[in-house]
């Protein structure tokens, strides 16, 4: 079996206890309908941390340094990017995936996801008035950063729900678990 690859019927590492595993519980099979809400809180509240731990330094970064909006944004949604696909890559890799493997279920499995974060988050912050040019000690920058996240989340839980349901994004992990 390549490991870049996923036969939703067969695990050739072992079994795998359908519905149990933490983070994804309820996509057993991978056929719509099978997956619950929580089950894509917790994939999408994976894909956040990732997101948030980039978006935040990005952010900080590029403030604290002074740079312009475009440079800092730039950066926040990199860094984004990088921590996203990290967090899967290591847990993949702790898995016994080779690197590129590895890398090749990382992309499949937070694309989608991060693009539609990194979009919702980085809309928020631009429309909201003063946000781009506010400093880390303003509560301003805080909120608006925060305040796109939570509202980034409830965006692309439902998109991760039929992502999942349709064997794609997060459900893409379990077959190396």
């Amino acid at each position: 079996m390549d490991h870049g690859t996923h036969d939703h019927g067969t695990h050739e590492q072992g079994t795998h206890e359908q519905g149990t595993h933490a983070g994804h519980a309820g996509h057993a099979g991978h056929r719509t309908g099978e997956v619950t809400w929580g089950a894509a809180a917790k994939a999408t509240l994976h894909c956040l941390t990732g997101c948030a731990i980039g978006e935040i330094l990005g952010m900080a970064v590029g403030t604290a340094l002074g740079w312009g909006n475009a440079a800092t944004m730039v950066l926040a949604i990199v860094l984004a990017f990088v921590f996203g696909y990290s967090l899967t890559l290591f847990a993949i890799r702790g898995a016994g995936l080779g690197v590129r493997s590895a890398l090749k279920v990382a992309l499949a499995a937070d694309t989608v996801s991060i693009v539609v974060m990194e979009l919702v988050d980085n809309g928020i912050i631009a429309l909201v008035p003063g946000a781009m040019d506010a400093h880390l000690d303003e509560a301003l920058f805080w909120t608006s950063l925060l305040g796109g996240f939570v509202i980034a989340f409830l965006l692309t839980t439902p998109v991760n729900k039929w992502m999942i349901a349709r064997g794609k994004g997060h459900a893409v992990v379990h077959g190396h678990h």
